[in-house]
C-alpha cells in the first residue's frame, strides 16, 4: 500500500465528528462522491454527508479489511458500524462494502465511489419495509 493511500485509510479508521472538518487533506476540492443514497461533487458536500452521518447515528466507524491498488486507483473494503434507536433495538449494526478511489497526482481523492447493498443493509433492517424487502427477495429466488 502506497503512502496516499495508507494515509486515506487511516484517516478513516480514525474519523471523528471533528475530524471531518480535516478531509480536506485526503479530497481534492473538487473530489466528486457517490454511494446509493448521495451523489455529491465538492469538498463541501463530502463533508456535509459525513457531519449528517454523525448527526443521525450512534458511534459510526469505519474498519478497512482489506485494500488493492492499482496505480492512481484503489479499492478498499470495509464494515461501517453504527447504532441507531429505531434499527433492531438500538444494537449495533453493519454495513459491508466498498469503495473505488481514484486519486490525484497530489495523493488526494479526486473520485470516491461506495458500492453496498441498500436493500440487504438498510431497508431489510427497518420494521415495515424490511417485511416487504424480504418478501420480495424471496420471490425474486428460483
Amino acid at each position: 500500500m502506497n503512502n496516499a493511500v495508507e494515509r486515506i485509510v487511516e484517516t478513516f479508521r480514525n474519523l471523528t465528528p471533528a475530524g471531518v472538518e480535516l478531509l480536506g487533506a485526503i479530497y481534492e476540492s473538487q473530489a466528486r462522491f457517490k454511494d446509493p443514497f448521495n451523489e455529491v461533487q465538492g469538498l463541501a458536500e463530502i463533508q456535509r454527508i459525513f457531519r449528517h452521518m454523525y448527526v443521525t447515528l450512534n458511534d459510526p466507524h469505519f474498519l478497512v479489511t482489506g485494500c488493492i491498488v492499482q496505480g492512481s486507483q484503489c479499492f478498499l473494503a470495509w464494515e461501517f458500524r453504527f447504532s441507531h434507536s429505531r434499527l433492531k433495538g438500538g444494537r449495533e449494526q453493519c454495513i459491508r462494502g466498498g469503495s473505488h478511489l481514484v486519486l490525484s497526482e497530489s495523493g488526494r481523492i479526486v473520485v470516491h465511489r461506495d458500492y453496498w447493498d441498500a436493500a440487504e443493509e438498510v431497508y431489510e433492517k427497518l420494521p415495515v419495509v424490511g417485511s416487504v424487502m424480504r418478501w420480495l427477495k424471496r420471490q425474486a429466488r428460483p
